[in-house]
C-alpha cells in the first residue's frame, strides 16, 4: 500500500490524519480545524492551485515514479497546437474558454454546469445536520446531488400507514432545500434501497414532485457490499428502528439488552439495512427483476431513472451497464472500492471489492463492447476517491465518451462541514442551528480575515448570484462548496486547455497515458512514451 504523504510544502497543506491517493484524510472529522487542501480551497477557490508564497519561492514535483496500479499512475497528455471543441479557433485562446457545462440522460436531459455531483448523503446524521449547506451549495454551482437510502425510514417524524410513506418531512426538508437555489442546472436525485422500495418513498415521491426529481435504484457502493447502516445512542430511537422493520444490533427489544445500557457496558446500536436480490439466484431473474422495477417507475411517471453500483465483480459490472442500457436509463453511478461512507466496516472497507481505477476500465472496455454491437450505451458517472481537478480529468478521459460526470462524496461534505464551523463562530446564535463545532476561528482560518467576505475567496460571487437580500440566507457551508468548485472548475480547465480539449464531449482516453506498463495491462491506455511515437518518428522522417 503506497504511504502517502500527509503535509504538501508547496501549497502548505497539512492532513489532520492518515493521508490517501485523493489527498483526504481516512477519517474526515466534521470538526477538523485543517488543513488538507481541500479545505483550504473551500476557503480560497483557485488559490490553491498555485504554489503559495509568490516572489520568494520556486517549486518542482517529485510525482514522476508511478509504482502500481491505480488513478495517480496515469498522466495527463499535452499538446503544442490545436483546439478541439473551442467555439472559435479565430483568436488565441485562454483556458477560461473551456466550456465545462455537460448534460447526461436517455429522452430528457439533465443539463449541468460542471461535470461534478455529490454522492449519495443518506441516513448517517452527518448528511441531515449539514443538508442545507450541502444542497444549497450544489444548486448554486449547478451540480447535482443525491439523497441517499433510508431518510425516510429513520426518520421519527415520518408516518408510515399499511406499509406506505404518508408524511416525510426530512424527505421533503432535503429535496425543498435544494429547489430554493435551482435554476435549471443540475438535478435533485433522490435514491432507493430494499427498505425505501417496501416503504413506498417512490410513490410518494411521485406524488409530491412528480418528475422534478430523478429516482435511483442502488445495487452498492464501493465502501462495502452490504447495506447501508447508521449508530443510534438512544434505546427508545433503537427501539423504534427495530419496530420499522429494520435489524438493530445488539436487539434493543432483549432484556439483557437494555439492562447492559441500563448499566453504561452498551452505549450505541447498529442499525442495518437488508441485502437485495437474496431470493434470486440467475442473471435472468435479477435482469427480469430490475426490468420490473423499471417498468413500473415509469408507471408512476417518472421521466429520468438512474442506478447507483458499488465495486462488484465483472459480472455484476456488466449487468449493471448491459441493463441500464437496456432499460434506457439516464445515468449509472460505478463506485470502485476506495469509495467513502458514512458509516461502513473498515475491515470491509480495506479489503472487499474492484479499485476504483480497475472498475472504471472494465466498465469502459464492456460499454464499447455494447457500442460496438450498435447497442445503446447508458451515460455513465465514475466514483470513488476523487477530490483533485487532475484526477477528475484522468477519470473523465478513462470513461470517453460514455462518462459524463464524476461523483464525490467526502470532498464535497467537506466545504459544508468547514463553513458551518465558521458560520458558528461569526454568528453565535446560529451555532446550533448550523452544527458549528467552535468556539473560535482556528489560526488557519483566521489568518484571511475576521468576516465572511474576506475569509472565503469566492464570497462576491455567490453575493451576485443570489443578491445582498438573499446573501443572508445562504449558509456559509453553501459559499465554501462553491470554493472549492470554483478551485476544482479551474484546474480542470487548465488541464484541459493543456490538451487542447475546449469542450468536455472532446476529452478523449488519448489525452491520458499509462506512467507505468502494469496500468498500461490493466487499463488499456498505452505507455507515455509510445503514445504518438510513430508520428514522432514520421516527422523525423520528413
Amino acid at each position: 500500500m503506497t504511504n502517502w504523504s500527509k503535509s504538501n510544502d508547496v501549497l502548505g497543506s497539512v492532513n489532520r490524519g492518515n493521508a490517501i491517493e485523493s489527498g483526504l484524510c481516512t477519517l474526515c472529522r466534521a470538526d477538523c480545524q485543517g488543513k488538507c487542501e481541500t479545505w483550504l480551497s473551500s476557503l480560497r477557490g483557485r488559490e490553491m492551485l498555485y504554489p503559495r508564497d509568490f516572489g520568494l519561492v520556486t517549486a518542482g514535483s517529485g510525482n514522476t515514479t508511478h509504482v502500481g496500479v491505480s488513478y495517480n499512475s496515469l498522466r495527463i497528455q499535452g499538446l503544442n497546437y490545436g483546439a478541439t471543441g473551442a467555439v472559435t479557433t479565430d483568436q488565441d485562446l485562454l483556458f477560461t474558454d473551456v466550456n465545462l457545462e455537460t448534460s447526461f440522460g436517455a429522452e430528457e436531459k439533465t443539463k449541468c454546469k460542471v461535470p461534478f455531483m455529490t454522492g449519495a448523503l443518506g441516513s448517517t446524521f452527518i448528511a441531515a445536520k449539514y443538508w442545507d449547506a450541502f444542497a444549497a451549495g450544489c444548486a448554486l454551482v449547478g451540480a447535482p446531488i443525491v439523497v441517499g437510502e433510508n431518510v425516510v425510514g429513520v426518520d421519527r417524524e415520518s408516518e408510515i400507514k399499511d406499509g406506505r410513506i404518508t408524511k416525510a418531512p426530512e424527505l421533503e426538508r432535503r429535496i425543498d432545500t435544494y429547489m430554493r437555489y435551482y435554476d435549471g442546472y443540475g438535478a435533485i436525485i433522490v435514491q432507493m434501497n430494499v427498505e425505501d422500495t417496501r416503504n413506498g418513498v417512490a410513490e410518494y415521491v411521485a406524488e409530491k414532485y412528480g418528475d422534478k426529481v430523478i429516482i435511483e435504484l442502488k445495487w452498492g457502493q464501493g465502501a462495502k457490499n452490504i447495506g447501508g447502516e447508521i449508530e443510534v445512542t438512544s434505546l427508545d430511537y433503537a427501539l423504534f428502528l427495530k419496530n420499522r422493520g429494520y435489524l438493530v444490533d445488539p436487539d434493543p427489544a432483549k432484556p439483557e439488552v437494555q439492562e447492559g445500557y441500563k448499566r453504561g457496558a452498551i452505549t450505541h446500536f447498529a442499525r442495518h439495512s437488508r441485502l437485495g436480490y437474496t431470493d434470486l439466484s440467475s442473471y435472468e431473474q435479477v435482469h427480469d427483476d430490475f426490468m420490473t422495477s423499471v417498468n413500473y417507475l415509469r408507471t408512476l411517471g417518472f421521466k429520468r431513472i438512474s442506478l447507483k453500483t458499488g465495486s462488484y465483480g465483472m459480472e455484476a459490472l456488466a449487468m449493471a451497464i448491459k441493463f441500464a442500457s437496456e432499460a434506457n436509463l439516464d445515468l449509472l453511478t460505478m463506485d470502485g472500492s476506495g469509495g467513502g461512507t458514512g458509516m461502513s466496516p473498515w475491515n470491509m472497507m480495506e479489503s472487499w471489492g474492484v479499485p476504483s481505477i480497475l472498475l472504471h476500465a472494465k466498465a469502459h472496455e464492456y460499454a464499447g463492447h455494447l457500442a460496438a454491437q450498435g447497442k445503446n450505451v447508458v451515460d455513465m458517472s465514475f466514483a470513488g476517491g476523487f477530490a483533485k481537478g487532475s484526477s477528475i480529468f484522468k477519470a473523465l478521459a478513462m470513461g470517453a465518451p460514455f462518462t459524463k460526470m464524476i461523483c464525490m462524496g467526502r470532498a464535497m461534505m467537506i466545504p459544508g462541514f468547514l463553513g458551518s464551523n465558521i458560520e458558528g463562530v461569526l454568528f453565535p446564535e446560529r451555532k446550533d442551528a448550523v452544527c458549528g463545532n467552535w468556539d473560535k476561528l482556528p489560526a488557519a482560518v483566521a489568518k484571511y480575515g475576521e468576516t465572511a467576505d474576506k475569509i472565503f475567496a469566492c464570497y462576491q460571487d455567490v453575493e451576485k448570484k443570489v443578491g445582498k437580500d438573499e446573501m443572508k440566507n445562504v449558509p456559509l457551508g453553501a459559499v465554501g462548496i462553491w470554493c472549492l468548485v470554483d478551485k476544482l472548475s479551474a484546474g480542470l480547465q487548465q488541464i484541459m486547455a493543456g490538451a487542447r480539449k475546449f469542450d468536455l464531449e472532446a476529452i478523449t482516453r488519448q489525452d491520458i497515458a499509462s506512467g507505468n506498463r502494469e496500468t498500461e495491462k490493466e487499463t488499456g491506455i498505452p505507455f507515455i512514451t509510445d503514445v504518438m511515437d510513430e508520428t514522432a518518428k514520421r516527422i523525423l522522417d520528413m
